[in-house]
Order: C-alpha cells, then structure tokens, then sequence
C-alpha cells in the first residue's frame, strides 16, 4: 500500500516538473515585437532633420516606412558609380525614441531610386553594407514628408496632369531587419532545447527513483 502511494506521488511530481517546464518557455515565445514609432530624414538641402511620427502622421509614417522595409539580405545591385546617385537622404527608424535602422536613399539616381543599407547601424549593430533599387515612388514619398525635391508626374499612379501620387495605403509592417529575426530565433531555440535537457534529465531520475523502490 505504501508502495503504490509513493509511486503516485512520485508520478505526479514528475507530471508537475514537465507542466512547469513547458509553461516557463510560453512567455518569451509570445512576447510582442517592438514597432517602430519615429523616422527622421536628414540630408541635402534639410537644414533641420525631418521627424516623423507614427502617432501623429500615421499614413505618412507608413509610406515613408515602405521605403526601407524590404531593404534586408545580401543587396539587389553592385554599388553604383557616385557621380550617377544624385542627392543623398538618409532615413532613421527610431524604436521607443531609440535610432536602429539607418539607411541612405538616392531618389533622383540615374536609372531610377537606388538605396544602401550601411554595414554600421545607428544602434551599433553590425550588418552587411548592400545596395538595392528603390521603389518607383520614392522621390515622391520623401516630398510628401517635407524633403525639397521636384514634383515627378511620371510617378503619379494617375499618369501625367492627374491622379493621386504612388504612395501605398498599406506597407509592411517588418519592425526588425533579417540579421536581428535570425539572433532572435537562435536565442528561442536555444532556450527551448536548454528546457528539453533539463526535463530529460528530471525524468531519468524520477524513473530511477521509481525504480529502486518497487524492486
């Protein structure tokens, strides 16, 4: 009689280890990403940096967002010859009034918008400098935020002498650059796997444990 108790309690402690366990990797598995909230634009011809920000210009904010949204991976382009750039902006993605993300975009290039991502971000976090070709309604994105460049009607989505200037009504909502998505999924999964071990080696124990009392 004694023997069976002791058995379940011993069942029902090892049944307790794992739910704890497994209940201990929840939160960081379901904690909300960081959203960006400021952007600031500085380059030719802005004597003061352009701030804009989510909760006051939200549509603005968003449009000026998608230009540097998809800017991650090893780059589309080789890097092209200066004096083919034009004017250069640089655009920063501010986290909680904290700079992350810096990029430098080049509306009027020859050829069309081209951006670089630098390797050193505003945050200090290394990357990996890249070029890549801009959206076709950039030059028009950054004059809608306040940036002193010619209006371009071959950019409007009406054509020329009409319609409303190519700036989306939804963008992407990426928050976080492919390096810091792939540091964040190796932390989870190393925290996970840490888990996996503890409780393996709990209910060896347990199972040994049990063992040497029935015999």
């Amino acid at each position: 009689m004694v023997r069976g108790v002791s058995r379940r309690l011993l069942v029902g402690a090892a049944f307790a280890f794992v739910a704890g366990g497994l209940v201990a990797t929840t939160p960081a598995s379901a904690a909300p990403a960081p959203k960006p909230t400021v952007i600031t634009i500085t380059g030719n011809g802005i004597a003061e940096p352009i701030t804009v920000k989510a909760a006051d210009a939200p549509d603005l904010f968003s449009a000026v967002h998608s230009e540097v949204t998809f800017l991650s991976g090893g780059g589309q382009i080789t890097a092209p010859k200066k004096d083919r750039l034009g004017p250069k902006y640089t655009v920063v993605v501010h986290y909680d009034g904290k700079p992350r993300y810096g990029y430098d975009l080049y509306p009027l290039a020859t050829g069309g918008a081209k951006a670089f991502r630098p390797a050193v971000q505003p945050d200090k976090r290394k990357s990996t400098a890249a070029w890549f070709l801009g959206r076709l309604g950039m030059s028009e994105t950054l004059r809608a935020a306040g940036v002193p460049l010619p209006e371009r009607p071959d950019v409007m989505s009406g054509g020329i002498g009409g319609g409303e200037r190519a700036i989306p009504d939804d963008t992407l909502d990426a928050g976080r650059d492919l390096d810091l998505l792939l540091t964040d999924l190796r932390e989870v999964l190393l925290l996970n796997a840490a888990v996996v071990v503890t409780i393996t080696a709990g209910l060896a124990g347990i199972a040994l444990l049990i063992r040497r009392r029935t015999r």
